[in-house]
């Protein structure tokens, strides 16, 4: 049975579980009572929970100098001067690497949607992505994003599905406030700097408390590359803005292998990986029906009224005597009518 499936539609193990949970006719999730309450308490049920996994194997391959090429030219002329960092969204090396980790995530997000569409919801909470190695085979990885569907308990349904990281209590505070989720983005970045000479200098034994600029450079370009690319995939949406979930960045040495063809073969390179986590996010509004205004009619006559003023204001300190004396006027005038 697995070999007929094409990878298009749900695995068949999948579609197996989900026409269970709905014959079942109850459902599951990883909800905690808190959050049960708190998407109850803005319209929307629990109607299962779904995830979507992809293995994929990931090896060092991509250009001459594979994914992690510093990009330096070597030479006497250039190892004076600072290396420049080389960033995946600037078209490096690096690029390929980071196609492959987002076309994964995104082949596994888009396994979760379709289980939450067979089960007839409208939409994903609390999604959570993890990454880890692939125990049966080497240069493998396994790309799984578990949550839990629900369902809107009006008529009005989206066009397609949301995928969001919030939890029940911060999807309902978001709907509550007049916005709902649109889709779990993920925006990473790979940057790759050359450990230069001046970078050697800075970061040795002798060198003292200072910053290293070029690996200050590293993690700050490496970073504005994941958030460049989150933007990206919001406006693409047609979102309004991102609620972030989370920012990793993680930064490891590579041996340069531009330089070990060279003497230098002590070279090293640093790598650093910038992920960021969040929901797109869209404005919505609903039609309310004004609130009648209530009409209330003073019971007491004008002179009660006026008089029980003039007896706060002679009672308080700091009224204004012009004021007092204005009603006292105006309280004699309603003597003499009456």
């Amino acid at each position: 049975m697995s070999g007929e499936w094409t990878g298009q539609s749900l695995p068949p193990v999948a579609a197996a579980r989900i026409a269970g949970a709905r014959d079942s006719g109850t459902w599951s999730s990883a909800l905690s009572t808190g959050e049960f309450a708190a998407i109850r308490s803005v319209g929307f049920e629990p109607v299962g929970q779904v995830m979507g996994s992809a293995v994929y194997r990931v090896a060092r391959q991509g250009s001459y100098y594979g994914y992690y090429d510093c990009g330096r030219s070597m030479g006497f002329m250039t190892s004076a001067f600072d290396s420049p960092v080389v960033l995946s969204g600037q078209g490096a090396p690096s690029r390929g690497l980071v196609q492959v980790l987002m076309d994964a995530r995104h082949k596994a997000i888009a396994r979760m949607t379709a289980e939450c569409s067979a089960l007839g919801g409208d939409g994903v909470v609390a999604a959570h992505l993890t990454m880890a190695p692939f125990p049966a085979a080497p240069h493998c990885l396994e790309f799984q994003v578990i949550g839990t569907a629900v369902r809107a308990q009006g008529e009005v349904r989206p066009r397609k599905p949301f995928t969001s990281h919030l939890d029940g209590e911060g999807f309902a505070k978001l709907v509550s406030s007049g916005w709902i989720p649109v889709e779990l983005l993920v925006g990473l970045a790979i940057g790759v700097r050359h450990d230069d000479y001046r970078l050697r200098r800075q970061s040795g034994w002798s060198a003292g408390n200072q910053e290293i600029g070029g690996w200050t450079d590293l993690v700050s370009g490496t970073r504005h590359d994941a958030r460049h690319q989150l933007a990206q995939q919001a406006r693409h949406t047609g979102a309004d803005g991102v609620v972030l979930g989370s920012s990793d960045l993680r930064v490891w040495e590579e041996s340069c292998i531009r330089t070990s063809r060279n003497s230098d073969s002590e070279a090293e390179d640093h790598v650093a990986e910038a992920m960021l986590v969040g929901t797109a996010i869209a404005a919505f509004s609903t039609r309310r029906t004004p609130q009648r205004t209530l009409t209330v009619m003073p019971l007491d006559s004008r002179r009660k009224r006026l008089a029980r003023r003039i007896e706060r204001d002679l009672s308080s300190y700091g009224t204004d005597p012009l004021v007092t004396r204005t009603r006292l006027a105006q309280l004699e005038d309603l003597d003499g009518q009456e």
